[in-house]
């Protein structure tokens, strides 16, 4: 699904911009130029979405972009302007967030040995104690 929300580029006196999503909380974001701004701004805005959904979270509506006041929201840069950041959540999860990585692990021979008689998938074990682990903190 496509979600779009009015952001707020402010174009930095030291160079770069910054991103500034108003109906967010105010979430922000960086890049050095304007092309990486909104790519960002993409990461940002779809890493926000995505947070929210999984853990069952409300997330205000876009407003309409011409009752933001761009100029309300920061007073240290050269130009401001706002435009529309679109993302596709659930594709550029895909792609970014939910993409698996190979690890290199060391355990024991014993251990090996029975794990694979047992038939256990040690991605998944490894995955599930993670978790486990990182709920806990």
């Amino acid at each position: 699904m496509l979600y779009t929300y009015p952001a707020c580029f402010y174009e930095e006196k030291r160079g770069g911009y910054s991103v500034i999503f108003p109906d967010l909380d105010h979430l922000a974001t960086k890049g050095d130029d304007l092309n990486d701004a909104m790519n960002m701004a993409i990461d940002c805005l779809a890493g926000y979405i995505y947070t929210a959904k999984r853990e069952r979270e409300r997330f205000p509506a876009p407003s309409d972009m011409a009752s933001i006041d761009v100029n309300d929201e920061y007073d240290d840069y050269k130009r401001a302007f706002i435009n529309m950041v679109p993302v596709d959540v659930e594709e550029y999860a895909k792609v970014h967030f939910e993409k698996s990585v190979e690890k290199t692990l060391t355990i024991t021979k014993w251990i090996n040995d029975a794990a694979v008689a047992a038939n256990i998938d040690f991605s998944n074990v490894l995955q599930e104690a993670l978790r486990q682990k990182l709920v806990k903190k």
